[in-house]
């Protein structure tokens, strides 16, 4: 593969990246091929040692979501943080999904139920004390205010543990990553 084969498979999967970090990146590994031919090696033998452009390109489209992840964490960030991850090959899919989707699943489940529980908390305490229920007023009124704790107490948990699970999932791809970054650096010829 010769340098612009490789630049052009590498650009068509930053695709989804900010125009400019795309340029930026693609300027990056231009100078590599400048460099490695200054070396004296020829653009086939540098485009191998980088590896495959549109994994290359998979994992720095991670690292890109990962890092956003860290400057701001909101929903959208986790969003893409997660699918980064999960772009990054088949066999972490195969890895990952068994494990991440049940867990997700559940923690989402118990987050809406515990807002389920606020709800309906706040519903026996509005209407409790009316309907002359087995202790009476008070009785509906403490039922009221456990379930709406209990439901503040749920929620906030699941957010927390939500939180966890993704930083954990963003350790997971920063750690891929560093594992496979040295084969995408250039090895120097002895």
């Amino acid at each position: 593969m010769n340098r612009a084969e490789f630049l052009a498979r590498l650009q068509r999967g930053l695709v989804g990246l900010p125009t400019t970090t795309a340029n930026d990146i693609v300027a990056d590994y231009e100078s590599h091929f400048a460099d490695g031919l200054a070396a004296g090696r020829t653009e086939a033998q540098v485009a191998e040692a980088l590896g495959d452009p549109d994994r290359l390109a998979r994992e720095l489209k991670a690292e890109a979501s990962a890092k956003r992840w860290g400057q701001e964490q909101t929903a959208s960030s986790a969003a893409g943080a997660i699918f980064g991850i999960l772009g990054l090959g088949a066999i972490d899919i195969l890895i990952l999904l068994p494990i991440a989707l049940p867990v997700f699943g559940t923690v989402l489940s118990l987050l809406i139920a515990g807002v389920a529980v606020f709800v309906a908390g706040g519903a026996v305490l509005v209407v409790g004390p009316f309907l002359g229920g087995p202790g009476g007023a008070l009785a509906a009124a403490l039922l009221g205010v456990g379930l709406m704790g209990l439901g503040i107490f749920m929620t906030g948990t699941m957010a927390l543990l939500t939180k966890w699970l993704i930083d954990a999932t963003v350790w997971y791809a920063r750690l891929h990553y560093r594992v496979v970054k040295p084969a995408l650096e250039p090895q120097s010829q002895v």
